[in-house]
């Protein structure tokens, strides 16, 4: 199984914006631009868009508009379920399809449930992490200090 761009994306920006507010008191300080996001990540800023709008409607992500505006994480860090986080992004869809082409098998056959079963048992097993306990990695936490470090260098 390969995750999407879009949920690798997702999930490294909700890395950097962890790491940022777990480094900072002030609301102000936490917020991030997508131009940031888009030059830190070394991603296209029109996915960049695309990405943080969608978690800004499942209200991962907190947007603050204007001049000094950008954008931050909505919730604590702990509160975020690697799993459940993968599975929206995902869009939670099938990891085969019977019926396209149709299968002369599909009457008879055990795979799709074996393969429901451990595509369950993947998000379940990523749910036993919070992006908390993601970002309790050092070497997560030294690579994104570093970017921001470098805040002012874009």
């Amino acid at each position: 199984m390969q995750l999407k761009r879009f949920t690798d994306l997702g999930l490294r920006i909700l890395m950097y914006l962890g790491q940022g507010r777990a480094k900072s008191t002030s609301d102000e300080a936490n917020l991030v631009t997508v131009t940031e996001l888009a030059d830190k990540l070394q991603w296209n800023k029109n996915l960049v868009v695309k990405v943080t709008h969608f978690m800004v409607q499942e209200g991962w992500l907190a947007a603050v508009r204007g001049r000094n505006g950008g954008l931050q994480l909505a919730k604590d860090a702990s509160e975020y379920r690697i799993g459940d986080i993968v599975r929206k992004l995902e869009g939670d869809t099938r990891l085969l399809d019977c019926s396209e082409p149709p299968c002369p098998l599909c009457a008879g056959c055990g795979l799709i449930g074996a393969l429901h079963a451990a595509h369950m048992a993947f998000y379940a097993k990523l749910n036993e992490n919070t992006l908390a306990d993601i970002l309790k990695n050092p070497t997560l936490q030294e690579a994104i200090v570093k970017l921001y470090r470098h805040r002012t260098d874009s």
